[in-house]
């Protein structure tokens, strides 16, 4: 199968099927770096599937706290074949640009936060969702996402996030990167403005700390995933009242954070 965006490449690979040596012809998943530039400065280079990158670099730069509206963007232009991305804001880059990625202590309505970068603090968002789902939304959500994960199905080297409402998958990103696959869902909510109060978020990947706050900064307050979350993700999950569902699987499911949004399940916050 040709895929004309270029995620998929061929190669050719000899495989052993437990009873012979065979060439075949195997599906890879793209990898291309990419260097973004704001203003003029080099501000990140991101390893990442090459397919819808405009989402990916709004995303970016909002999770990176440099915008906050699409209109902050006065110009985006890409060079794909050098591998650049050139973003011009109508606001200055701030002056600790360089030091956006250190590590922040301080503390919010009273809750340690020492677990945050720099520019996390400025952010990252408690949510306050009332949005509810049942256990069958759950598993049936991921059930869709797994039904439209192509790219995995051919290559078994992607991410995939979706934006959903609790009955339906509104929009899909896929990524090498988990993080990168939640960044270009993020940009896509930021260009068309979608409100979020009856929004979540389906997703292939494990649930890391860094996966929790960018959950956080899109403003979904309920995620699940197939897969298992690591102690600090379940933390801030508990810090930014974000219900996390996670080894969905089957007819099974773990709720590990907030379960008062999830219905027919009871028991008090972890």
């Amino acid at each position: 199968m040709s895929m004309s965006d270029g995620t998929i490449n061929h190669w050719n690979i000899i495989e052993y099927d437990g009873e012979a040596l065979s060439e075949k012809d195997e599906m890879i998943a793209t990898e291309l770096p990419v260097t973004v530039v704001v203003n003029g400065v080099e501000f990140a280079t991101m390893v990442c599937s090459p397919e819808d990158l405009h989402d990916l670099v709004v995303g970016f730069l909002a999770s990176e706290g440099l915008i906050l509206f699409y209109e902050d963007i006065k110009s985006i232009d890409m060079d794909e074949d050098a591998g650049f991305i050139y973003v011009d804001l109508h606001k200055p880059l701030p002056e600790d640009t360089e030091s956006h990625s250190k590590r922040f202590i301080g503390s919010c309505c009273g809750k340690s936060r020492q677990f945050y970068f720099k520019n996390d603090v400025k952010t990252a968002k408690t949510v306050l969702s009332r949005m509810m789902i049942t256990v069958d939304q759950s598993l049936s959500l991921m059930k869709e996402l797994q039904e439209h994960s192509e790219y995995f199905h051919l290559t078994g080297g992607v991410h995939n996030a979706a934006l959903c409402t609790l009955d339906e998958m509104l929009t899909i990103r896929t990524d090498i990167g988990r993080h990168n696959a939640l960044d270009k869902i993020y940009g896509h909510v930021i260009k068309n403005k979608i409100r979020l109060s009856d929004k979540l978020i389906v997703f292939s990947g494990r649930i890391s700390s860094e996966v929790l706050l960018k959950i956080s900064k899109i403003g979904v307050g309920i995620l699940i995933s197939k897969s298992a979350p690591t102690d600090l993700a379940l933390r801030l999950a508990n810090d930014l009242q974000i219900t996390t569902i996670g080894f969905v699987r089957g007819n099974k499911l773990n709720v590990y954070t907030h379960p008062e949004r999830l219905l027919e399940v009871s028991g008090t916050e972890a």
